[in-house]
């Protein structure tokens, strides 16, 4: 199966400024994806998605392929993800090429590991999914059986609908959010059916300790924090 690892990094950010060539423990933030991405076996073949001619050498740098420009309309701040896969993927078989699969990588979750790559490339074969997601376990204070929304006329209701939540937290089913690290999606969803999910979504479980993802500042320093930790078990 020929997957294609798609690293998005666009120019633009404003919670953090520049945050995709943010120095984390040494490194460019970016070329700790990169790195991941061209460690993991089951990608064929790694690019870079940018409108930023900085990140696209800084992506160059860490040994990324970056075989086209991202038009401006593709990297505003409320660009979906969507539209960027496919223009990749657009982009890529207009040269030739044969996509199965695309994995989305971006820089902003610098923590995962080609590993984690590779076993969700992996699941997504094993299991005939449509698309694979990391994700996390939903803290039991944020369970749908707990969580309450406002109705029309301010009262609360429970999100699930039932009339009263579940009594002890040992009861409660397990829920899950995604986490952002690796998608994996089949060509045919992505291109086909419009969808980064497609109907057999399955999930690749995580640790929230070894898991960062960079909106702020705070999420910069703790992976700063993180990595040169790894850095230093690793030595």
């Amino acid at each position: 199966m020929n997957v294609l690892g798609v690293i998005t990094a666009r120019g633009g950010s404003k919670g953090v400024p520049r945050k995709n060539l943010a120095m984390v423990a040494g490194k460019p933030l970016i070329a700790w994806t990169a790195e991941a991405a061209m460690s993991a076996k089951s990608l064929y073949r790694v690019i870079l998605s940018t409108d930023d001619a900085e990140i696209a050498n800084a992506g160059r740098h860490a040994g990324v392929e970056v075989p086209f420009r991202r038009p401006s309309e593709l990297a505003g701040d409320n660009t979906p993800t969507l539209p960027v896969l496919q223009h990749a993927v657009n982009e890529i078989e207009a040269q030739g090429d044969r996509v199965d699969a695309v994995c989305l990588l971006q820089p902003t979750n610098p923590m995962r590991g080609s590993e984690v790559i590779d076993a969700c490339v992996s699941l997504l074969i094993e299991k005939q999914a449509d698309s694979v997601v990391t994700m996390l376990p939903v803290p039991h204070e944020f369970n749908p059986h707990w969580v309450y929304q406002p109705t029309a006329d301010g009262s609360m209701r429970l999100f699930t609908g039932e009339t009263n939540p579940i009594p002890r937290r040992q009861e409660l089913p397990a829920a899950y959010h995604r986490e952002g690290s690796v998608y994996v999606v089949r060509r045919d969803v992505l291109m086909k059916q419009n969808s980064l999910f497609g109907t057999r979504l399955f999930g690749y479980l995580l640790n929230r300790e070894d898991c960062v993802n960079i909106d702020t500042l705070a999420d910069l320093r703790r992976a700063e924090e993180l990595l040169t930790m790894r850095q230093f078990a690793a030595d």
